[in-house]
């Protein structure tokens, strides 16, 4: 019975390389889900209209449940935007690392202006559907400051080894720069969404009052 148990407890220590593998597999398959939904909801949204949209529009287009989609996303305005801010704010943080001998506060103007002007492979066409449709823009503005916070600070805290509250401190008021741009670029006038000016200049200054603490955190981390 002891060598029984004995084998068996074995076993089981061995049994995490066995069992690792289909966690991996899961989390690609839901990837794979989430990307279908959000890709489906703008492609719907842009030859339909996001009004004319269903969220079971968007689950039979992908091949999934109703009940699916409700795990993935809460609203179809929250798929739709998904799809053109896929990845968007690890590029960002991304972009701050591949530059680590330029000033921090050009480094990270310049990629939150590259990422959020770039209408990728989704073309303007996208970008200016969330603009001209209210909750859309509203969607898209909340989403914004939440999602860029935490990659950004992981870069921030990266690139100038500041403690983990200064790095979160630093990258919240970058996203919160980021929403009220994007919120003035897009303000709503009367029943219409009129942009207000060009986006690169609003986020150049709206960033603009951050760098002297940008400044202030890369010079303690070089000695300067």
């Amino acid at each position: 019975m002891r060598a029984r148990k004995f084998a068996c407890a074995h076993f089981i220590c061995d049994a995490p390389t066995v069992t690792e593998r289909p966690t991996g597999l899961r989390e690609q398959k839901k990837e794979a889900t989430r990307k279908a939904l959000r890709e489906a909801a703008l492609r719907l949204a842009i030859e339909r209209e996001p009004d004319n949209v269903r969220v079971d529009d968007i689950a039979q287009a992908a091949g999934v449940s109703p009940r699916t989609y409700n795990n993935y996303f809460p609203s179809r305005e929250h798929a739709i935007v998904a799809a053109v801010t896929a990845d968007r704010e690890s590029r960002v943080a991304a972009a701050v690392r591949a530059r680590p001998d330029a000033r921090l506060a050009d480094a990270v103007a310049d990629a939150i202006v590259d990422a959020y002007t770039d209408p990728g492979e989704h073309g303007r066409e996208a970008l200016l559907l969330i603009t001209t449709h209210p909750a859309l823009r509203q969607t898209y503005a909340e989403t914004t400051s939440s999602a860029l916070e935490g990659p950004l600070a992981t870069a921030l805290a990266e690139r100038v080894h500041a403690d983990p509250q200064t790095a979160r401190v630093l990258a919240a008021s970058v996203a919160a720069a980021v929403r009220i741009a994007i919120e003035e670029w897009a303000r709503p006038s009367g029943a219409l969404v009129v942009p207000s000016g060009p986006l690169p200049d609003l986020l150049r200054a709206a960033l603009a009052p951050l760098a002297p603490a940008l400044d202030a955190v890369e010079s303690r981390a070089t000695g300067d």
